[in-house]
């Protein structure tokens, strides 16, 4: 399940986790917790679903069909934060239940600015940190979290630290803000006791949009399928880096990743029936 917001461009939000969901062959449900009105060039309303109604979306789906794995995207306030994190405890997803959590903090724009109030930033580390198996966020996140600016690889190390300090299982500081790596891209996996470093290539694109959702997207998806958190973070790893590889210039901003990479075009085919 993907409890996150709507992007009307179809590039992040509710529409990159799914389709990534789907890439990494899962079926995904949803709980919307904000409709945007955006394009590739930038988000210009924001209208927020009663946070009862989010909460109500997580149950109805998890006492009928259930759910493997659960991650978060935009949740817009510290209403809708506390009504997941209430949510989240009754149906058993996260700390202390069957169901993982990937908390993906969306905090930052594409260009740094902060989404949300200092109580929604408050809440994120109170509420949903310490029921988290694995936390995501970027350096721009990283830094209005808990106010560490991460310019090299030492300071990468040190907030991984004082964000598994919040509570969650796992920490995955994502490098790809990191601009004195200038030739790769490396993600930083922490549980507490050990580091793992995932590195990657850094492509010369500014098609990235929905980057972040859909990294934390196919961690969700490892999980559900049974992997365990470092072999999930590895597997979304690997993806990400192809969404990436395979992005795609759309409308006058920023192209969104691709999870094309992963459908062989059947339609090209000859028909068997």
């Amino acid at each position: 399940m993907t409890i996150a917001g709507t992007d009307s461009g179809g590039g992040a939000g509710i529409a990159a986790d799914l389709r990534t969901f789907a890439a990494c062959g899962v079926h995904g449900c949803l709980a919307v917790c904000a409709v945007t009105v955006q394009n590739s060039v930038g988000v210009t309303g924001v209208h927020t679903i009663p946070p009862a109604t989010v909460a109500a979306q997580i149950t109805s789906v998890a006492s009928d069909i259930g759910l493997d794995a659960a991650k978060t995207g935009m949740l817009a306030g510290t209403e809708i934060i506390e009504a997941v994190a209430e949510a989240c405890d009754a149906n058993g997803i996260g700390a202390g239940g069957r169901t993982p959590l990937v908390v993906d903090p969306v905090a930052a724009s594409m260009h740094g600015d902060q989404l949300l109030a200092d109580s929604a930033l408050d809440a994120f580390r109170d509420l949903l940190f310490p029921r988290a198996t694995i936390v995501t966020p970027n350096l721009d996140e990283v830094r209005l979290l808990i106010g560490l600016d991460v310019h090299d690889r030492a300071a990468q190390y040190e907030a991984a630290k004082a964000l598994h300090g919040l509570g969650p299982r796992y920490v995955l500081v994502k490098g790809g803000h990191l601009a004195e790596d200038v030739e790769g891209c490396v993600d930083l996996l922490y549980d507490g006791d050990s580091f793992t470093e995932l590195p990657g290539p850094r492509f010369d694109t500014g098609n990235t949009h929905g980057g972040g959702d859909s990294m934390a997207a196919s961690i969700a998806s490892g999980l559900a399928r049974g992997m365990s958190a470092p072999e999930a973070v590895a597997f979304g790893k690997r993806y990400i880096v192809e969404a990436v590889r395979h992005s795609y210039p759309l409308g006058q901003g920023h192209g969104p990743v691709s999870p094309l990479w992963t459908v062989r075009p059947w339609w090209e085919a000859r028909p068997t029936v």
